[in-house]
C-alpha cells in the first residue's frame, strides 16, 4: 500500500485510532491470521473479558493504521493491546502483565502508582546487574542493600559475597598460596634467591582489601551513571507492594514499587555449639582478618573450607580441615576425593567423621588459643584439641528469613530458607521475582545469578523471552589443585543413563611445568562422561589439575554446542599444555588400562 497521502488523511486515522482507544476498555489491533493475536485473543476469552479487535489485514487501510501505531507506540508488530486507555505491549508483554497481576488491576480500572518501577533487595552481584539493566531500559530503579554485622563485627562495601568475602578475595589469596610453590619451583630452575622466604599476613590482606574497596566504590559510581537510586538499608516487606528500609541510625524510610526482585544471597551458617559465635570465625571474618591465623581447624567439607584450608596451607600455616562425612558434596566424589588426597599429601591434615561439639578460650590474643571438643559420628569417642583459629565452613543459611516474605506472601521453603521459583524466577507472588544464591535448587555462583539478573530484566521490560540456562553450567574449585567441572558427576550420569549406557575416558597427566621440579608425577587426573546413547554426547567434563578457571571455560562452551567424543577426538591439541589431555583420550574406566603418562 502507498504511504498515506496528506497530513489531512494521517490526522484522520490517528483520530480514528484514538477514538477506538478511548471507548474500548479493551483494545486489539490484530490480523485475522496472527498465531500471537489468537492467543491474547484467547487470554481475554479465559478472563471472561470482552475485547474489540481492529483486524488490520481485514481492513483496506490497515497498513495505514499499523503503520500510525508504531508512531504512537513505538511498537511495529500485532497484537498491539490497549486495555482502559493504556498500551499493554504485544503478545508476551500481555501475558506477562497477566502474571504480574498488572492486567487485572489495569481491567479493574485499579491500576496504582509506585515510586519505583523495580526495587531490587541486595547489592550483590545478580541484584546489581539486574538493576543496572532495568535502568538502562529506561526503569525507575532502586537498589537496597545492607551488611548485617558477623558475629565478630565484620562488616563490607556493596557488592555482595563474591566481590567482598568470596571469589575476589579467595582468588586472590589462592593465588599468594601459588606463588610460594612457584618460588620453590623457581630454585629448581635456575632462580638464586636467599633461604628464608617468609610471608606477611598483613601485607597481603592490605593490598586484598585495598583492591575490593576499589570495587565497591566502582559499584557505586556504576549505579550512580546508570541512575539507580541505591539506599544502605535493609528492606523488609510490609505489604505485598511495599517496603520499610531501616538505615544504621535506625531511621525508617517506606517505598513501593510494581516489581520486586530477591537477591539476598546468603551467609555462613554456624554449628549451634556452644562457643561457635563467641571464638570462631566464618569465610565472612577471614579475608579480612587483621592477623595471621596461626594454627588453625577448618570444620566442614565445603568448597569453601577446602579453598580457605588449601590457601592456609599454602602460605605455610598448620592447617587440620575436620570432616563430618564426605568432601565437596553434590561434585563428582571420584574428583572430590582426589583433590583431598593432594591436600592431604601437601601438608594438610584431615580429622574424618568427627563434628566439633564445643569450643573453649583457653588464652585471649590475635590470635588467641582455643580448646575445641569433638565427638565421632560413628561411635562415643571423644577427642580434643588446640588451635589458634577455628574457621567454620559447614554451608551456607538464604537471608530471607528477616525481610518479610510472609507479609508479602511468597513461598519459602522452612528447611533451608530457600525460595520456589518457575523457569522465569518468578515466586509464587506474580510481581516478585527471586535470583542468585537463594533459589531453590540452583547453582549458587555469582556468574549464574548475574546472567539471570540481566535476563530477567529484559523479560520484565522488553518483552525478551531468553530465559538464564542453569544446565552445563561450568565452575572450578580452587583447592591447591585446582577441580574444574561442567555439566554431570559420574554419579548424577549413572543416576540419569544408567551404567551401561555411558562411556567414562580418563587419564593422569603430568604438566611440563611439574617436570623440572620433579613433583606430582601423574597426580593431575582428566576424565569425561559420556552418552553412548547420543552418539558418545560429553555430559560430564571434569579436570584436576592447574590453572582448571582457563580449561574449563572452553570446554564449557563446547559443551553448550552439543559436543560428542569424537570432535574432540578431531581436535588438534596445543602442546605442550594440560588442556590437550581432552584431545588424546582413549582409555575408558570400563577397560582397566593403565591411565598413567610417561611424558609429553
Amino acid at each position: 500500500m502507498p504511504p498515506i497521502e496528506n497530513d489531512v488523511g494521517r490526522e484522520q486515522i490517528k483520530s480514528r485510532i484514538k477514538e477506538l482507544i478511548d471507548t474500548n476498555p479493551v483494545l486489539i489491533f490484530s490480523k485475522s491470521y496472527c498465531p500471537y493475536c489468537v492467543t491474547v485473543k484467547d487470554l481475554f476469552k479465559e478472563l471472561n473479558v470482552k475485547c474489540n479487535a481492529v483486524e488490520l489485514d481485514l481492513m483496506e487501510d490497515g497498513a495505514h493504521y499499523q503503520e500510525l501505531l508504531l508512531e504512537m507506540t513505538g511498537q511495529k508488530t500485532v497484537p498491539s493491546v490497549f486495555v482502559n486507555k493504556k498500551h499493554i505491549g504485544g503478545c508476551d508483554k500481555t501475558v506477562q502483565a497477566h502474571r504480574d497481576g498488572l492486567l487485572q488491576q489495569l481491567l479493574s480500572g485499579e491500576a496504582e502508582t509506585y515510586d519505583y518501577d523495580l526495587v531490587v533487595i541486595g547489592g550483590g552481584s545478580g541484584g546489581l546487574a539486574c538493576s543496572k539493566e532495568a535502568a538502562m531500559l529506561g526503569k525507575k530503579v532502586m537498589v537496597l542493600d545492607y551488611v548485617v554485622p558477623t558475629p565478630k563485627g565484620t562488616t563490607w562495601g556493596l557488592g555482595g559475597t563474591c566481590v567482598n568475602v568470596g571469589c575476589i578475595p579467595k582468588k586472590l589469596m589462592h593465588q599468594t598460596a601459588l606463588l610460594g610453590t612457584a618460588m620453590e619451583d623457581a630454585r629448581k630452575f635456575g632462580w638464586e634467591f636467599g633461604e628464608a622466604v617468609t610471608h606477611n599476613w598483613e601485607t597481603m590482606k592490605t593490598a586484598v582489601s585495598n583492591y575490593i574497596g576499589s570495587l565497591n566504590w566502582g559499584y557505586r559510581v556504576s549505579l550512580r551513571d546508570k541512575n539507580v537510586n541505591y539506599v544502605n538499608a535493609y528492606a523488609e516487606f510490609v505489604e505485598p507492594h511495599k517496603i520499610k528500609a531501616t538505615n544504621k541510625r535506625g531511621k525508617e524510610t517506606f517505598y513501593t514499587a510494581a516489581k520486586f526482585v530477591l537477591a539476598t544471597g546468603e551467609r555462613p551458617r554456624y554449628l549451634g555449639i556452644p562457643g561457635d559465635k563467641e571464638y570462631c570465625i566464618t569465610s565472612d571474618d577471614l579475608f579480612s582478618l587483621p592477623y595471621c591465623p596461626g594454627k588453625t581447624l577448618v570444620v566442614g567439607a565445603s568448597y569453601v573450607a577446602l579453598e580457605c584450608g588449601g590457601f592456609l596451607a599454602g602460605l605455610g600455616l598448620d592447617v587440620t580441615v575436620m570432616v563430618r562425612s564426605i568432601l565437596l558434596r553434590g561434585f563428582d566424589q571420584d574428583m572430590a576425593n582426589r583433590a583431598g588426597e593432594y591436600m592431604e599429601t601437601h601438608g594438610v591434615k584431615f580429622i574424618r567423621k568427627f563434628v566439633p561439639i564445643k569450643v573453649e578460650q583457653l588464652e585471649q590474643g590475635t590470635p588467641g588459643r582455643l580448646k575445641v571438643t569433638a565427638k565421632s559420628t560413628e561411635s562415643d569417642e571423644i577427642i580434643e584439641g588446640e588451635y589458634n583459629t577455628v574457621l567454620i565452613a559447614v554451608g551456607r543459611d538464604a537471608c530471607t528469613g528477616k525481610i518479610g516474605l510472609d507479609k508479602a506472601g511468597v513461598k519459602v521453603n522452612p528447611k533451608n530458607g530457600k525460595i520456589p521459583v518457575n523457569d522465569e524466577e518468578q515466586t509464587n507472588v506474580p510481581h516478585i521475582y527471586a535470583i542468585g544464591d537463594i533459589l531453590e535448587g540452583k547453582w549458587e555462583l555469582t556468574p549464574v545469578a548475574i546472567q539471570a539478573g540481566k535476563l530477567l530484566a529484559r523479560r520484565l521490560f522488553t518483552g525478551s523471552s531468553i530465559k538464564c540456562d542453569y544446565v552445563n553450567v561450568p565452575t572450578t574449585v580452587f583447592t591447591p589443585l585446582e577441580y574444574g567441572s561442567c555439566g554431570l558427576s559420574e554419579e548424577k550420569a549413572v543416576e540419569i543413563y544408567g551404567e551401561d549406557n555411558i562411556e567414562v575416558y580418563h587419564s593422569l597427566f603430568w604438566p611440563l611445568e611439574y617436570t623440572v621440579p620433579s613433583r606430582d608425577n601423574n597426580r593431575c587426573y582428566a576424565k569425561i562422561i559420556c552418552n553412548k546413547l547420543d552418539s558418545e554426547r560429553v555430559v560430564g567434563f571434569h579436570y584436576l589439575g592447574p590453572n582448571a578457571g582457563e580449561v574449563t571455560q572452553g570446554f564449557g562452551a563446547a559443551m553448550k554446542c552439543g559436543i560428542v567424543k569424537n570432535q574432540l577426538d578431531n581436535t588438534i591439541g596445543i602442546h605442550p599444555t594440560c588442556a590437550e589431555i581432552f584431545t588424546t583420550m582413549e582409555v575408558t574406566r570400563r577397560s582397566g588400562a593403565d591411565i598413567s603418562q610417561a611424558g609429553c
